[in-house]
């Protein structure tokens, strides 16, 4: 269906200013609406938005005590130097690794897990 494309990802958070923060600088987007339980980032290929949810759970990935909900896959050209880049703005790597010659498990402030590869196809 060519008459579909893909406008935004929602991802759920208690704190919607630090985490879109964290994505703006992590995909070089901007933050570009802000209130006290949304903010919306800007970027090259979608609008990434963060929004507040009361008594926030985040998950507990590989544990399904509290689903993942959503994973994002962010295809890289230098595993390593990404990695840091990553970590650097406030991602978190998982002790668990399933493939890290492949890719890289890490977790956003909200404790989204998403993954770093360069098995990602253009």
């Amino acid at each position: 269906m060519r008459n579909i494309r893909l406008g935004s990802v929602a991802l759920d958070c208690a704190d919607p200013t630090t985490l879109a923060a964290f994505w703006a600088k992590l995909l070089g987007g901007e933050v570009a609406f802000t209130s006290d339980h949304f903010v919306a980032v800007k970027t090259e290929q979608v609008w990434f938005a963060a929004v507040k949810i009361d008594d926030y759970q985040p998950p507990t990935w590989p544990g399904s005590d509290a689903p993942k909900q959503m994973h994002l896959d962010l295809a890289v050209d230098n595993l390593e130097e990404a990695v840091v880049d990553a970590v650097r703005l406030g991602a978190v790597r998982s002790d668990f690794q399933p493939a890290p010659e492949r890719y890289v498990v890490l977790f956003d402030p909200a404790g989204h897990p998403f993954c770093l590869s360069t098995q990602i196809p253009e």
